[in-house]
């Protein structure tokens, strides 16, 4: 190894060790470990941005101007209540329509801004059952990270492996979206028959759900009205964003562009919603893993790969899938991802069909973050919300649950990649 890459492995893997600790935020990590690069020369500034890409960003961006706009509607609450009623209270129906309704946000939305619209409706309606809510919460923590897998746009690593590996939106419905839609239907199943018997509530209780009124969960008509239609308009912009020649970076900001103009709402404070912290660790962290990729450790590892995998198809699903899954159970699944695409796309260079690593990748990176509760950040979000409630959610009470059903849906998707590509 050159020293170019030994500094760069050096860095990346003190960058790792800072992150897993929680001692240093991780957005300082991974722009610390960005500077460093470039105080080595490992990187010119030139170099170093042309390894940040530009699309995820633009995603993310654009997706979270857009659902902080849309969120001071009132449309969030509205559906959640309107849900609620629609289950005539009943409190088993209501955790399967909620979980239910929290993956299919997901799978446009962010994780975390699903779950922290849809978590303190779930609390607020457990309550007037009197029930406990950590049962509902731990199903929509589930299906946040299950509903995000379907699609391009859905968790932060499809953004990335789509961006990268020049996949559509419909690529992702068609790939990751019709397992998604078996394991969702199995994790569901399993939740019924687990709590069906644990959760009983009283005909009074269920009035009391019966006599919320969505109407007025309304803060903003015409608001309402301009996210719905915009709404409308993302979905249809990302599904035919590859034959509309438009990145989809640019349905993102075109979305946010048009809903900070014409939404009325107090531009400053909206920008200052953006979650700019992630933004900022994305961009150390391309940088961090571009060091790698020019001080050549990256073809190294390709290589190494490519030996042990060799023509195995079915090989190389396995391996990528299920050590995605493990890792992402207990590291944030978006470093792990950063690291291995470009790996998978220099094993392409070399002649490898690489099409099926890219949905073990995004299966296993996205599920896995089930696994436990620091898997993913919305399990994190999600949790802090229970417990500033008077409802902890302790790691064990997460993972005896959380791992089982990752290993589950894990095994599911290994099937189905076996039997569609091997």
């Amino acid at each position: 190894m050159n020293t170019e890459a030994v500094i760069s492995v050096l860095v990346f893997l003190l960058v790792m060790a800072a992150i897993i600790s929680e001692k240093v935020h991780r957005s300082v990590a991974a722009m610390a470990g960005a500077v460093i690069l470039l105080l080595f020369h490992v990187l010119s500034i030139e170099e170093a941005t042309s390894y940040v890409d530009i699309n995820t960003i633009g995603v993310l961006v654009g997706m979270m101007l857009f659902v902080a706009v849309v969120k001071n509607s009132g449309l969030f609450e509205y559906v959640a209540i309107k849900a609620a009623k629609l289950t005539k209270g009943r409190p088993m129906a209501i955790m399967v329509v909620f979980a239910v309704i929290t993956a299919l946000l997901s799978a446009f939305l962010d994780n975390v801004t699903t779950v922290l619209l849809i978590g303190p409706m779930t609390i607020a309606i457990t309550q007037m059952l009197e029930v406990n809510p950590i049962p509902y919460l731990l199903s929509q923590i589930m299906a946040s990270n299950i509903g995000g897998t379907a699609t391009l746009i859905g968790d932060p690593p499809n953004i990335m492996i789509g961006s990268a590996a020049g996949l559509s939106f419909v690529d992702f419905v068609i790939n990751t979206g019709s397992v998604i839609v078996i394991i969702m239907a199995v994790t569901v199943v399993i939740y019924y028959f687990m709590y069906r018997s644990r959760i009983s509530v009283v005909k009074e209780n269920m009035q009391k759900v019966m006599e919320l009124d969505e109407d007025r969960s309304i803060k903003d008509k015409p608001l309402l009205i301009k996210s719905v239609i915009m709404t409308i308009v993302v979905v249809i912009g990302f599904v035919f964003h590859s034959q509309l020649q438009v990145e989809s970076a640019t349905v993102a900001m075109f979305a946010a562009g048009f809903m900070l103009i014409f939404g009325k709402q107090d531009a400053e404070e909206i920008i200052l919603g953006v979650e700019w912290s992630t933004i900022l660790f994305f961009i150390g962290l391309f940088v961090v893993v571009g060091g790698l990729q020019k001080s050549g450790v990256i073809s190294s590892m390709a290589e190494v790969m490519v030996g042990f995998i060799g023509n195995n198809e079915a090989l190389g699903i396995i391996v990528i899938l299920w050590v995605s899954a493990i890792i992402s159970s207990f590291l944030d699944n978006i470093p792990f991802v950063a690291t291995l695409i470009p790996l998978i796309l220099t094993m392409e260079s070399s002649g490898v069909d690489v099409a099926p690593l890219w949905w073990a990748l995004s299966l296993g990176a996205c599920l896995g973050g089930n696994g436990t509760l620091i898997g993913a950040s919305a399990n994190v979000v999600l949790a802090g919300v229970s417990s500033k409630n008077g409802y902890p959610i302790t790691f064990m009470q997460y993972t005896k649950i959380g791992f089982p059903l990752m290993l589950i849906s894990i095994l599911i998707s290994m099937v189905y990649l076996l039997l569609r590509f091997a």
